[in-house]
């Protein structure tokens, strides 16, 4: 029998010991032990295990800040009744439980040995040890103390008497330390409503380029809160949240809310003394039990709004702020501002991620003469900036495309695709987009493996980035597994279901409905993605496959006919030789679906 009198050996003191708490700057796990306990990955996978027990221990985990725990003090907290070989027993299922529910995950965040577990902190984000943490700013926890109306482990009550001792303990020193942050938080002036019209611009000023700097610079401004002071919380914490998260894109920089202009200062002189050219604006109000949140996007240059989007959340659904919210909002404005910089004769100059800017439409365009345009101005970006990443990572990007519309031959795309994106990830091996990229030459190189390493890497620094998302899917389709390429192409539209260049992901949907054997639904998206991008050769071969599975040749012809016209040389011999695909079985199904729909054998 186990056996725990009182808070004793193993009270809120032992088990709170040495709270230090220095959590990574892109951490792959979040967990949230105020309210309903909740884990999610940093790709929005819930990594939560189910049974009540092994989430009262991965909290007891979490809540010793990272440092090791006996495996007797955790079978003494939660098996007290139990013989000690049962006790062990149990032990060990719960944690198999915690590590089954974080799969991949589970290796960089529980570290189990031979008489201790221990939870790697850092490598998370916790609600309560930022709280905790006499290390975190004043500020930071002042924010969090009001947004933590839940109780701590809510619902975790019951699991074993000494458990509860313990978690009665918890909550009591808890609640001391949250209302001395709540009580000495700084107030905020609250800004001016978000429904004011765009601050103007002088007219003289607005076509101007900003003087002695090549780079964006987008501000996100403090957002409202509207109703008093959970919404005020609830609104400088989004605003912060989708700062940080933009500030992964390397497009631009981003001024976070704590530097950005307070609103009532927000005028013409100001905006232009500080160089900003994009500015996100939100705010946050209640409605009955439900909360409204507005965000906005504005270009400074020319004093409008480009972007807006209104989001509803009911007052139980407050904890899916983040995983809602932010990665919708922030998901949108990368390719919006992208689009709008690719505006011819949007600056009177242009720097090398100007060019970049420029060059980005005429890529998406699939029409030859734009993309060839588009490798023009790519290729004088790199010759202003030879060492610009993003113009090394679209320069491979390019390459590898144009090999796949069929216009230069594979040793000539590979060879540049790869030395660009190599030099890209070399430069900063922190890039996300270059990293998704890389990943990208490599499964055209037939580095599968390789290039699913490299986009986890990718997501892990940037998960809302859609392009990793739309070009893994594709990756998922050639290692075989279509149902997981659909859930990327899904969340790609989720992420930004506005995104100008979306009707480029068709094509991936067409191939991975192909590869399940569902040709109606192939046929179906096919001639969407088609209809699309006609000058686009890789979309007509998942429909003409379907159609030739479906025994429609006749169907077939006219888009094969097109599809000859784009890329002369296709066959299926040729497609059978080149195309990544992992699997035999699935080269022999799609080369078959052309061989029946009448594509040339050689």
């Amino acid at each position: 029998m186990n056996s725990v009198v009182g808070g004793g050996q193993y009270g809120v003191t032992s088990m709170l010991a040495k709270p230090v708490y220095q959590p990574a700057a892109h951490p792959i796990a979040r967990i949230h032990l105020f309210g309903p306990m909740r884990a999610v990955s940093y790709l929005g996978d819930d990594i939560l295990p189910r049974g009540k027990k092994s989430r009262a221990l991965l909290a007891c985990l979490c809540l010793n800040f990272g440092a090791r725990v006996p495996r007797a003090r955790l079978r003494q907290l939660l098996w007290d009744k139990v013989a000690d070989a049962q006790a062990r027993q149990s032990l060990g299922a719960s944690l198999h439980e915690i590590t089954s529910a974080m799969g991949s995950l589970a290796k960089e965040i529980i570290v189990v040995g031979r008489t201790t577990v221990r939870l790697n902190a850092n490598a998370c984000w916790i609600d309560a040890l930022v709280l905790l943490n006499p290390s975190s700013p004043d500020e930071v926890r002042s924010d969090l103390a009001r947004l933590c109306d839940g109780e701590l482990l809510e619902g975790l009550n019951g699991v074993t008497d000494p458990f509860d001792r313990w978690l009665d303990q918890l909550r009591t020193r808890v609640a001391e330390t949250m209302r001395l942050p709540a009580a000495t938080g700084p107030a905020r002036a609250r800004p001016a409503d978000i429904s004011s019209s765009p601050p103007a611009v002088p007219g003289d000023t607005r076509h101007h380029p900003l003087p002695g700097r090549n780079r964006l610079r987008v501000t996100v401004l403090p957002f409202e809160g509207k109703g008093g002071n959970r919404e005020d919380a609830l609104a400088f914490s989004l605003s912060h949240q989708i700062a940080a998260a933009l500030a992964r894109f390397r497009w631009f920089d981003v001024i976070s809310p704590v530097y950005a202009v307070a609103r009532p200062l927000l005028n013409s002189a100001t905006l232009l003394g500080r160089q900003l050219d994009y500015a996100i604006d939100g705010a946050v109000s209640r409605h009955g039990r439900a909360l409204e949140i507005n965000v906005r996007l504005l270009d400074l240059a020319r004093a409008s709004q480009v972007w807006s989007e209104r989001f509803e959340l009911a007052s139980d659904a407050l904890h899916q702020l983040n995983d809602l919210v932010t990665p919708r909002v922030v998901a949108s404005i990368d390719p919006a501002i992208l689009f709008i910089e690719g505006q011819p004769k949007r600056r009177s100059h242009y720097g090398a991620t100007g060019l970049l800017f420029l060059a980005i439409p005429l890529f998406y365009s699939m029409d030859r003469a734009k993309f060839d345009r588009a490798g023009q101005l790519i290729k004088r970006a790199l010759a202003i900036g030879p060492e610009n990443t993003m113009a090394l990572a679209w320069s491979a990007f390019w390459h590898i495309t144009r090999y796949a519309h069929g216009w230069t031959s594979f040793e000539i795309s590979m060879t540049e695709s790869a030395a660009d994106a190599s030099r890209a990830i070399d430069l900063d091996p922190e890039n996300a987009e270059a990293l998704a990229i890389y990943a990208h030459t490599c499964a055209w190189k037939k580095e599968l493996d390789l290039a699913i390493d490299f986009f986890a890497r990718s997501l892990r620094l940037n998960p809302n980035l859609v392009l990793a998302w739309w070009l893994s899917a594709a990756t998922y389709c050639y290692i075989g597994d279509p149902n997981e390429a659909l859930r990327r192409l899904m969340r790609c539209r989720e992420l930004a279901p506005l995104d100008p260049h979306s009707h480029i992901y068709e094509n991936v949907y067409s191939i991975a409905y192909t590869l399940k054997g569902d040709h109606e639904q192939a046929v179906l998206i096919g001639r969407s993605a088609v209809k699309s991008n006609p000058n686009y050769p890789a979309a007509y071969k998942p429909l003409i496959t379907a159609l030739g599975h479906l025994g429609r040749a006749d169907e077939a012809k006219p888009y094969i006919d097109k599809l000859l016209s784009l890329e002369p040389n296709f066959s299926v011999e040729r497609f059978g030789r080149v195309y990544p695909l992992r699997n035999a079985s699935d080269r022999a199904s799609y080369m078959k679906g052309l061989r029946l729909a009448g594509v040339p054998e050689k």
